[in-house]
Parts: C-alpha cells; structure tokens; sequence
C-alpha cells in the first residue's frame, strides 16, 4: 500500500538564504492576504468565486506592472499560497451549511488576514526537490544545509520514495523544512495481543490497563514563572525599538521550547503504547480510550491550563495512525460512561465519587485500586 507522510527537519542556513527564504515567505503572505482582498470583492459584486487557478493566473498578469519583486521568487510559493486559501473558503463554506442545518456548533472559521506580527510564517514548494545525507535542493534556493547529517541522523528518506512538496517554516529563529513524500509500505501484520486500555489524565498523562504509567512532563507548568518574566520584560521594552524584538525572540523561543516538550512526550507515549516493533501477539489488538469533552473541560477555570497542557486531542491524533500503522486498532468509548466510578471487579458504580478522590474504593466487594488503573481497566474490558 502507498503512504503519505512527511519528515521535518531543521535547517542550517546562511545569512544569504535566510534572506532568500524570508523574501519566499513574504511573497506567499502576500498573495493569501491579495487572494483573499479578491474573494470579497467577488462577493460583494455577486461574481462567480474565484478559484487558485484563476487568481494565480491573474496574479502573473499583474507581475510586470504592479509586482515586478516577484519574479526574484518561485512561482510555487505564491501559487500554493492561493490553494491553501481555496481550500481555507471551501472548509468555511462547508461550515456555513453544516450551521444552517444545526449540525455545526463551534466557529465557523473564516479566513484571515496573515499578519508578520504573529510570525513569519511558511511557504510550500512543489516541482524538481532532491534530497541528500546532507542537504535538500529546493527550486530557487538552491542546496540547503541540513542541520542533522549523517546516516545515523537521516530523518528524510533518500530512494524508494515519491517526494510531493516540501515546505519551509520559521520558528523562534530557526528554520525547519517538511517533506512530504509517498511510499510504499508493507500491509501489517495485524496484532493478536490482549486488549489495552488507556486512560488520559493530568497528574499522570496516561495509565495503562496493564499497569504502565507515563508521566506527565508538565511542559508549561514547569516553564510558566520563566514565561510571566519574559512576558513582563517584552511588554515594558518600548514599541518598535530593538530591545523589543530582542525580548519578543527570547520569548518565542521558549514557547517554542515549551511545545517541543510537550510533543516529543506525546510522541513517546504514544509509541510506548503501540509498540510497534514488538511482535504480532505482544501488540494489543485493540487500544481503547474515552471520548473526551475537552472544550467542555477546558471551561473550568481552575483545571483548564493543566488540560491544555497535556494534549489530548494531539494524543489521540498520533495513536490512531499509529495504530494503524502496527496493526492495531483504536475503539473510542463514550464520554457519558462512568469508567472511574465503576468497581472493574464487580462492577458496582460509586455514584458519589468526585475527582479529588483518586482511589476507588469498592463497597461491594471491598477491592481497593488507584483511580486511573480501575478507569483502564474498564476501558480494556469494554472491548
């Protein structure tokens, strides 16, 4: 079967490519917010609504005249600026009729106006890409320095593979480049194992029906007294003036340290729990979780920036095709079943427990278990 899947690294970039990549980023900036200055117009007249085809086509007319700075860019960074905002209409569209049949309930997502403000941003290539142990070839940018090299620290694959598109982004200062490639991959061998279930929390970030317990790192919680001071040392700097920026990138980068925490452990739990590389009858054949309600959850005050914390949402992302990855596959349970409040013994259900009760205590059969492992327990057994 054939894969699609993407491979991020970072890069290593002179001064003359930094400049290269930020004129690249600009132009695609600039093309969403002009394609979207169309979109309106067509509307507002009752137009036909333009597509990425006509717009880009448009786009190049304009280039002589009013545009000459883009012919110094690829073509590929402005045109795939202009699908992503296609495609960012037809997604609003499909909201706005969901909403009219009452099927909708959250925001309907309008496209917005791309501002330098909030970060430089990415831009998308297509076309000639070629890869090596050391470094990534992009039309008009040339041979990229990768800032990982070698065979034992080759994230990109070099054969066997159909690269797509590779898309540069900026983060805190450092430049990263996604590939997205299509290859081909071997059916798995489906898993036999005993069914897992998984129970997410906040104290611990998930308890396994197996007796496993995966920490939870506590990525902002840990960093927030480091960020409020940053916080206060930007907003004091005065505006426009250097020391401002220079604050403003301290700070971008520990929020960027802070979500590379909080991913790589979301990451490593989830592998711990697939375990792909095990064989067929040590793989659980079935991973079970609950349905979560997290906008629900994050609407109490005093657990919402925990909740947020952890990622739940992100959590099941990365487990599902995981799972399907090793063969395993995942049951969503219903967030109205009382996993916690049921004995996993006897099944007697302790309508009065509260969350700051984290051991269960059964007054059936008097078994006594930690709150998290009964929760998983149940969820293993529901499959």
């Amino acid at each position: 079967m054939k894969i699609t899947r993407g491979y991020k690294t970072e890069l290593d970039l002179n001064n003359k490519q930094v400049t290269a990549c930020l004129q690249h980023a600009g132009a695609a900036r600039f093309a969403y917010n002009w394609g979207r200055r169309r979109y309106q117009e067509a509307y507002e007249t009752g137009c036909k609504t333009p597509t990425a085809i006509s717009l880009h086509k448009e786009l190049n007319a304009l280039k002589r005249t009013d545009f000459p700075w883009m012919y110094d860019v690829s073509k590929c960074a402005m045109q795939e600026a202009l699908r992503n905002l296609e495609k960012a209409f037809k997604h609003f569209i499909r909201k706005c009729q969901l909403k009219r049949m009452g099927q909708w309930k959250g925001k309907l997502g309008y496209p917005r106006l791309k501002s330098r403000k909030k970060g430089i941003g990415s831009f998308r290539l297509t076309g000639s890409i070629h890869v090596t142990d050391k470094s990534i070839q992009l039309p008009r940018l040339g041979t990229l320095r990768l800032k990982e090299k070698g065979e034992k620290k080759k994230y990109i694959p070099t054969s066997g593979v159909k690269i797509l598109s590779a898309t540069v982004s900026e983060q805190a200062g450092r430049w990263f480049v996604s590939v997205q490639v299509e290859e081909e991959g071997v059916d798995p061998v489906p898993a036999t194992g005993e069914a897992l279930g998984v129970d997410l929390g906040i104290k611990t970030l998930a308890s396994t029906s197996d007796g496993r317990t995966i920490e939870n790192p506590k990525a902002l919680r840990k960093s927030l007294k480091k960020l409020k001071r940053l916080s206060r040392r930007h907003s004091r700097k005065q505006e426009r003036s250097q020391n401002r920026k220079k604050a403003a990138h301290k700070l971008a980068r520990l929020h960027a340290r802070i979500a590379h925490i909080r991913s790589d452990a979301l990451h490593k739990a989830t592998a711990q729990i697939v375990v792909k590389t095990k064989p067929c009858d040590e793989r659980p054949s079935v991973i079970v979780i609950e349905d979560l309600n997290v906008s629900g959850m994050l609407k109490n005050r005093k657990l919402s920036r925990a909740i947020s914390d952890v990622g739940f949402y992100e959590f099941r992302r990365q487990l599902e095709y995981k799972a399907e990855y090793a063969g395993s596959s995942v049951k969503v349970v219903s967030r109205w079943y009382p996993s916690s409040k049921t004995c996993s013994s006897c099944g007697w259900v302790d309508a009065d427990q509260t969350l700051a009760d984290r051991t269960f205590i059964c007054h059936e059969c008097g078994m006594v278990l930690d709150r998290d492992l009964n929760a998983a327990l149940n969820l293993a057994a529901s499959a």
